[in-house]
């Protein structure tokens, strides 16, 4: 007996097959019934006439309960008012594994500290399981456009001794070499790697250990982190649009039906393509003065910020050139006004906010390594950092997406907790 997936049945149509799977909906009138299964690529719904099967089979049925595993055998059918277009005469009725009655998980309003205590069953529901189809296809889309482009993958160390950025970190002793961090980037590394083959990037988890409970952060998040030589900030931020582009793009064309599981409005999706909008964080400031905000020239733009911004344009906007003194160590300082370095974060529009951080590197030894003793970082985790630029420096940039902003942003969702399948938050360790 054939043993096809869902999404292959339309494949099978006036075929005896076999489909494994879990119940996620029941009903009966006593002589039809109606199962619903699904297995991860789709949904079928099964029909049982109880004068037409065993009775076996019929009381194997009265036994059935929301997720439990069964193996369906019945002829597939055409049938445009069940999901997905095709029905399954059933035949017979394997229960593989028992549900408990006390599923947690009802058709009912939960709250959200319940749902993410039962997320391993939360997974489970439409609307998660479209995120997660959305999140796979724009990890491929990252593979594909760097693939296509001519950039190696490059997998870079988790446990570091040397720091990126200056938020929290995360610190556990390392035998005999003292203390070593859960990286915040790649970025470092990715730079050591450009300089062997010119184009790279990196894709992986990084932790941020910051006290902080909005729904734009996470604890452990992943970034993807192109690096590229000779590339400048100009060409930094082509290559951001491009990517950012290329992203959206690919979710629209091949994640339509989960957007729509989503009730994600894509006509500001539709907007994204380049150029974007270029903003000086001069003008940046001064913009936001117009509209009441108090953030003085020299501070970071916070979440609030970045939404008064972007809320006059209809597509992602690049803040570059911010203070010198609100950035990291390793950025470049702007040759026009030394009072700044050469940075871009990328806002999502819709208030979503940096989804990009991206910088030319600095690629002067004796200005990064005055910054590095600025910033009283120990210079001899950084010894092999500035090496990079004691041996054939040279011009390069390279910037850090979030996946999971990135993911929320085309998915219209209000929290970061939804756009992976495990949350680590502040609070949160399980499951």
């Amino acid at each position: 007996m054939s043993t096809p997936r869902i999404d292959e049945l339309k494949q099978h149509v006036g075929r005896s097959v076999t489909v494994r799977g879990w119940v996620t909906h029941l009903r009966s009138s006593g002589k039809i019934a109606f199962v619903i299964l699904r297995d991860g690529t789709g949904q079928i719904q099964g029909v049982l006439a109880k004068t037409q099967i065993a009775p076996e089979v019929w009381e194997r049925f009265t036994a059935l309960t929301t997720e439990t595993s069964v193996a369906m055998t019945g002829e597939v059918h055409a049938e445009e008012r069940s999901p997905g277009g095709i029905e399954m005469a059933v035949t017979n009725l394997e229960i593989i594994g028992a549900s408990s009655l006390d599923y947690p998980i009802q058709p009912k309003e939960h709250g959200i500290d319940f749902l993410l205590d039962h997320r391993h069953f939360w997974l489970r529901s439409p609307r998660q399981r479209a995120i997660a189809r959305v999140r796979n296809e724009v990890e491929q889309a990252i593979h594909d456009f760097f693939y296509a482009r001519g950039f190696l993958r490059v997998d870079t160390p988790i446990l570091t001794a040397a720091i990126g950025e200056r938020s929290g970190l995360f610190s556990t002793e390392y035998f005999d070499e003292g203390n070593a961090y859960l990286a915040q980037t790649g970025q470092l590394y990715g730079e050591a790697a450009a300089a062997a083959f010119g184009r790279i990037y990196t894709f992986g988890p990084t932790f941020r250990a910051e006290k902080s409970k909005t729904r734009r952060h996470l604890t452990e998040f992943w970034m993807i982190e192109p690096e590229v030589a000779w590339n400048d900030s100009d060409d930094n931020m082509r290559l951001q649009e491009d990517f950012v582009s290329y992203l959206v793009r690919r979710a629209l064309d091949r994640c339509a039906d989960d957007l729509v599981v989503l009730e994600r409005d894509t006509a500001p999706l539709e907007r994204v393509v380049p150029p974007f909008v270029r903003l000086d964080y001069g003008d940046a400031i001064s913009l936001l003065h117009r509209k009441g905000s108090a953030t003085a020239w020299g501070d970071d733009l916070g979440a609030e910020d970045e939404s008064l911004i972007v809320a006059d344009y209809d597509k992602p906007v690049f803040v570059m050139n911010y203070p010198r003194e609100a950035k990291a160590f390793y950025m470049k300082e702007n040759p026009a006004d030394p009072r700044t370095v050469l940075c871009d974060d990328l806002l999502a529009p819709e208030g979503y906010g940096e989804i990009i951080g991206g910088s030319q590197r600095e690629d002067d030894y004796d200005r990064l390594l005055a910054r590095i003793r600025a910033e009283k970082l120990p210079e001899a985790a950084y010894d092999w950092y500035l090496d990079l630029r004691r041996y054939g420096t040279f011009v390069h940039s390279g910037f850090g997406l979030g996946l999971e902003r990135t993911v929320a942003w085309i998915c219209g969702l209000p929290h970061l907790r939804e756009a992976i399948a495990f949350p680590r938050l502040m609070n949160r360790l399980r499951p």
